[in-house]
């Protein structure tokens, strides 16, 4: 960082303040408690500096065949959508969700909300939120306000990154967190009953599950109602072109990370959470949600109808504190929404699906390889192999593939078993390459 005061510059703030040194500035700080020197070593030119970052991304791997998920995906993106989002009139730095923003991304944060209900099957949705996990966790605070309840079940298909953000944001809250009706890949909600009761606000479903499973969750989510709690799904978007949505299963509250609608894998973001919900949650929602309505003159017109963030309402009866909006994601996210639409959702679900049963064939042959083929899956599997998953997966770096998500890194009785995903972009050429590298390395 470069700070352009100088050591003279410096003596004339501190005199103005009445203190002698920066040391005496800070006196009432304990010492023990004063931010310590990083260690940072001393700065470079800008040469330098960009010649050390691009040695640095020398060391990346790329151009890996990817068959990695785990929540996010690597879906081809047609170029009109950056084409489109990349328009001066939408490409902003500054996100644009005060009340006085145009009418112009009012009404695309509008039919926004609109493609999330029909995706969905839901009645309301807000206009976005920060990213599938915090959407996630923000359901379940609106289940603990809807019902004055203090208990949150997690099913065991949740992904476990979502349970250690739940578990990170309520730590200091007041909130039961029972997370022990898990049996790992498989999902078993016959033990339901054995964990909800006259306290718990709300069960959390996954489907597609984080193994990939696919489940019918009516009949659960109807012994989650009998009990007086909410039913949360967190929802994989593409596999609503070939699976039930969670709304026609009877969900009130629908979230998921919207990565793999339009927006690149990046490193990891930014990228957008969305959620839906029965109409009746609608002013228990976090976030803000944009209307549509008539002016004196009988014109339409868009409005941010509800905005419950703790800067536009008092702080104790705020709905959130976290980002609740994510304009331009959305954006990119109504654009790949609306240059697919329901037709071509249909198709990319189902050539992902097609892919991944040809995928589960074709490594199932390798001797030393199991999968379970009876269970149900849209385009995710776990594959059970001889030795270590994570080793395996380094082994393959080097052929070229990223194999998948070792699960031994959340679940230590799985250290062997590996997450592969196959989305529209992988060829029957990627998938048979894979299963001879595999079969090589084992």
């Amino acid at each position: 960082m470069f700070i352009a005061n100088t050591e003279q510059q410096r003596g004339q703030m501190l005199e103005a303040i009445g203190v002698g040194s920066v040391d005496d500035l800070f006196a009432g700080i304990p010492r023990e408690q004063r931010a310590r020197s990083f260690g940072l070593p001393p700065g470079r030119s800008e040469f330098e500096v960009r010649d050390h970052l691009r040695r640095l991304a020398e060391k990346n791997a790329v151009n890996l065949v990817s068959f990695l998920g785990a929540g996010f995906y690597d879906h081809f993106i047609p170029a009109a959508v950056d084409a489109l989002v990349g328009r001066s009139e939408f490409y902003t730095a500054y996100t644009p969700y005060q009340p006085e923003i145009s009418q112009g991304v009012l009404q695309a944060l509008y039919e926004y909300q609109s493609c999330i209900c029909r995706l969905t099957d839901m009645e309301v949705s807000n206009a976005s939120l920060y990213d599938g996990g915090t959407a996630l966790y923000e359901a379940a605070m609106t289940a603990l306000r809807v019902t004055g309840r203090e208990k949150i079940v997690l099913a065991g298909g949740v992904s476990p990154i979502y349970r250690n953000m739940i578990e990170c944001y309520t730590a200091n809250l007041a909130i039961d967190l029972d997370k022990d009706l898990s049996e790992g890949e498989s999902v078993d909600h016959e033990r339901l009953g054995d964990h909800v009761d006259g306290r718990t606000a709300a069960v959390i479903f996954q489907n597609p599950s984080f193994f990939g499973v696919v489940q019918d969750l009516a009949e659960a989510i109807k012994k989650v109602h009998q009990a007086g709690a909410l039913s949360i799904v967190s929802f994989y978007p593409i596999a609503a072109g070939l699976i039930e949505s969670p709304g026609s299963m009877g969900a009130d509250i629908v979230t998921g990370e919207g990565q793999s609608l339009g927006i690149p894998l990046s490193f990891g973001g930014p990228y957008l959470g969305f959620m839906a919900a029965r109409k009746k949650l609608v002013r228990k929602m976090p976030g803000r949600i944009c209307g549509r309505t008539t002016d004196g003159d009988g014109r339409q017109g868009f409005v941010l109808t509800l905005q419950a963030r703790e800067q536009h309402i008092r702080r104790e009866k705020a709905t959130s504190n976290i980002c609740t909006n994510q304009t331009l994601c959305a954006l990119r996210s109504l654009a790949y929404m609306t240059l697919l639409g329901r037709e071509g959702l249909g198709e990319l679900a189902g050539l992902c699906a097609a892919k991944a049963t040809y995928a589960k064939q074709r490594l199932a042959e390798i001797p030393s390889v199991r999968i379970d083929m009876t269970l149900p899956t849209f385009n995710e599997f776990v594959v059970h192999l001889p030795r270590d998953a994570a080793a395996v997966v380094g082994d393959l770096i080097d052929k070229g593939f990223a194999a998948g998500f070792p699960l031994g890194r959340y679940y230590p009785s799985m250290q062997n078993d590996l997450l592969v995903a196959v989305t529209e972009k992988r060829t029957k050429e990627h998938i048979g390459a894979l299963a001879e590298a595999l079969e090589g390395v084992l």
